[in-house]
């Protein structure tokens, strides 16, 4: 099958050493992932089968993760990763949705054919697709195992991007850009929301310079005057006005490497307020931009944010960005680290960060975010599109 891997082996194999250390400094003999992020950047697996249950295994003394999901999807494993054979099993079709059987029930059986039933294990109890009744079915299957949550371990180690990586997050920035871009100039009195969010989709995934777009682990969002306080609102059918604030925020992914990007734009003439409050949100944004520089403390970060838009008279509470990098649905963060007061990670060189800079008064709200590489220089944009508030005459 007809499958160009986004890796060398070589890259797996240094993730697995990797992740294999952190094992051993948490005392785990066996990891269970589910977090189709995790398992794809474990072994490359990729296919939308991550809403039934799957997993990789990765021992302390196996050389090769082991894949275990639906029978139907083993061709996708075959395709999509270097495992051998015997690491792609599928489990029984019958187990899928039964009211009374599961398919950890035959992960369980798996685990103890390979001599690993008495083993301290990890499993990602945090993770979207883990669900309480596949760990019920686990911890029943394997009552010599001892359990543990595994603390996002694959999460962490995600964390510095490879250079190999690198190349699709700023693939991924281009593509925003771009889609982006397309998006405000689409932006006229009397077009439906629904009409912008559908080219979004277009240009999301034609991509650019030959480079397709994957799909992305959040939907387009789109928010229009008083809706510009509530950020997670989608798309309806009523047509933009002549006057007010529209709030776009998009991201698009290569590889499912992901660049997200907010931007704020007002139809007509823009009141005092509103352009205000952007120009603090700029203000704030490139000193963040300006200090994201390995050695920095993440907290620092969080800190000159907030006194630039408190010298500005407003006030942000909860976090101010998360980081990112490979992802699926439903969420492009990677549930780590985040811009905020009390995180102590210190800031390496390869990380890469959503600075998600939102900021709501009580009438409105505005954003003008960036994704961004930790270098040596700074914080460096993965997108190009203008630090501003977008005037649409």
């Amino acid at each position: 099958m007809d499958f160009e891997k986004p890796f060398q082996p070589a890259e797996y194999g240094r993730r697995i050493q990797d992740v294999k250390r952190r094992m051993e400094e948490a005392g785990f003999d066996l990891l269970i992932c589910q977090d189709p992020a995790n398992m794809c950047w474990l072994t490359g697996y990729d296919a939308w089968s991550f809403y039934t249950p799957q997993v990789v295994l990765l021992h302390l003394k196996s050389d090769s993760p082991v894949w275990i999901g639906r029978l139907v999807d083993v061709n996708g494993a075959r395709a999509t990763t270097n495992l051998a054979a015997e690491d792609i099993i599928n489990f029984s079709d019958d187990r899928l949705h039964h009211v009374e059987l599961h398919p950890y029930d035959e992960v369980s059986e798996i685990i103890k054919s390979r001599g690993w039933g008495s083993d301290r294990i990890g499993v990602e109890l945090d993770a979207h697709f883990y669900t309480a009744r596949a760990h019920q079915h686990l911890v029943n299957g394997l009552p010599n195992a001892k359990f543990s949550d595994s603390r996002g371990l694959v999460n962490w180690a995600r964390l510095v991007k490879s250079d190999a990586e690198l190349v699709y997050m700023r693939e991924a920035g281009r593509i925003v850009s771009h889609t982006m871009r397309q998006a405000i100039n689409n932006l006229k009195p009397g077009v439906p929301e629904y009409e912008i969010v559908a080219q979004i989709y277009a240009d999301q995934t034609r991509g650019v310079d030959g480079k397709y777009g994957d799909y992305t682990s959040l939907c387009p969002l789109i928010q229009v005057d008083e809706k510009t306080n509530a950020p997670h609102l989608t798309w309806s059918d009523k047509p933009l006005p002549r006057s007010g604030l529209v709030l776009l925020e998009i991201g698009a992914a290569r590889r499912h490497y992901h660049a997200p990007l907010t931007r704020t734009v007002y139809m007509g003439r823009p009141p005092k307020e509103a352009q205000h409050l952007a120009n603090a949100i700029i203000e704030g944004g490139d000193a963040v931009l300006e200090m994201a520089k390995p050695g920095v403390i993440v907290d620092e970060l969080n800190t000159v944010w907030l006194s630039v838009l408190n010298r500005h008279g407003y006030v942000k509470k909860g976090r101010s960005g998360y980081s990112i990098g490979m992802n699926f649905p439903p969420d492009w963060g990677e549930r780590t680290v985040s811009i905020r007061a009390g995180e102590k990670t210190v800031l390496q060189a390869g990380m890469c960060f959503h600075f998600q800079s939102g900021v709501r008064p009580p009438a409105f709200g505005a954003a003008i975010s960036e994704s961004f590489v930790v270098t040596e220089k700074g914080g460096e944009r993965l997108a190009d599109v203008a630090r501003e508030l977008i005037i649409v005459d």
